[in-house]
């Protein structure tokens, strides 16, 4: 335990008694003094003055006009809505939209005190798409920024709505929140005021939809260390859509150290800022053992991982030159001394739409089925070296 650290000189010496405070305080006071005192309490200076008022909610020390904002969607009964995660971890849900959809909508001002009316210098809706980096949380990176001008300066005497329309919006990046940054799409109405602003948000999620040929290229590899362990790893896919099963193989060709384990793992991989301020973040996913026992020269393990389950993005790269994520199947081999042998290949993920043709999940079916069925090694690659050089016999 770390020993205290010894205390300040300034604060060895006890403070002063009240009844002498006050006596040093009268003696010391001259003519000019008091006068000096007495202005110094007659003067306060001002507190800081706030620029916006969040909430959607406004009452200057209680005598001016209250009112509530409040956006609506116009087809909020029908739209779909998907859960997303916070920046404290929980799952809430928002209203979904894709790339190129109109937001519509009106934006409501309840006025509570009918007799009183409310002055404006403006009323706007804007709709935002940006990037925050939580290390640099006082700059907000917007890609995406309009605005429309529901009401010019003015007064409101009382409770109305005003409809808005952004059509057709590129809303290019899907909605992410990690461990270092957060791309949010929200819509913010403000009602502009002479001493404070009433600001109301509104978040929204954006899914990006991806197409990709149904029979795309396996990935094939052959690791090892030499004289010790040779293996050959096999997946029926280089891209998974997020509900995709992940199909492989191990295949055992040499054997000589005592494997007592083996798992496959997927790992998130965040990187946030660029040149010397990059941060890499890795997160591990899923762990998924194949194997428990010691295998043998010429065994075949299969893989079959489903994504469906664990809380996966699409791959996302150089996200507006800010960010990226990337995922990655990690094959980690433990042997009885509880060393641990990596060998990590990157893998594309992306959304798939709801609506799916039936001829291309037949085509995918049947792919499965000639993937599974399939014995042969294929050629001989290049071998790499696993992360661990110490091996035994």
């Amino acid at each position: 335990m770390r020993a205290a650290a010894p205390a300040h000189p300034g604060w060895s010496s006890p403070a002063p008694s009240p009844a002498r405070s006050r006596r040093s305080a009268s003696v010391g006071c001259t003519a000019g003094g008091w006068a000096a005192l007495s202005a110094a309490r007659r003067w306060t200076p001002p507190g800081p003055r706030r620029p916006s008022t969040p909430g959607g909610a406004m009452s200057f020390f209680g005598f001016g006009q209250s009112v509530e904002v409040e956006i609506l969607l116009n087809d909020a009964e029908s739209r779909k809505r998907a859960e997303h995660k916070t920046e404290d971890g929980k799952k809430e849900k928002y209203f979904l939209f894709y790339d190129g959809e109109t937001v519509s909508g009106k934006v409501s001002l309840a006025l509570k005190n009918p007799n009183k009316r409310l002055e404006h210098q403006g009323i706007k809706i804007e709709f935002i798409g940006q990037i925050e980096l939580y290390y640099d949380r006082g700059n907000h990176h917007e890609f995406v920024s309009l605005v429309k001008d529901l009401a010019r300066p003015g007064e409101i005497t009382q409770s109305q709505a005003f409809d808005f329309e952004f059509t057709h919006v590129e809303k290019p990046y899907e909605s992410y929140t990690g461990q270092n940054v957060k791309l949010r799409y929200f819509l913010r109405a403000t009602i502009s005021r002479r001493l404070n602003d009433v600001v109301k948000e509104m978040d929204i999620v954006v899914h990006t939809l991806s197409t990709y040929p149904e029979l795309n290229s396996s990935i094939k590899m052959e690791v090892g260390i030499e004289d010790c362990l040779h293996i050959e790893f096999e997946y029926n896919k280089s891209k998974y859509h997020l509900k995709d099963v992940i199909v492989g193989k191990i295949y055992f060709l040499l054997v000589r150290i005592k494997i007592k384990h083996m798992e496959i793992d997927i790992i998130k991989r965040e990187t946030t800022g660029t040149g010397p301020n990059v941060y890499h973040e890795n997160d591990t996913i899923a762990k998924y053992e194949i194997m428990d026992g010691a295998p043998v020269r010429g065994e075949s393990i299969p893989i079959r991982l489903f994504l469906a389950g664990y809380e996966l993005t699409p791959t996302m790269r150089d996200i507006n030159k800010k960010f990226s994520v990337r995922y990655y199947l990690n094959l980690v081999l433990i042997d009885e001394e509880e060393r641990r042998y990596f060998k990590q290949q990157e893998v594309v993920l992306w959304r798939k739409g709801d609506i799916v043709r039936k001829s291309m999940s037949h085509q995918a079916a049947i792919a499965s089925q000639r993937f599974e069925g399939t014995t042969s090694l294929g050629d001989v690659r290049t071998p790499s070296q696993l992360s661990d050089n110490n091996c035994r016999q």
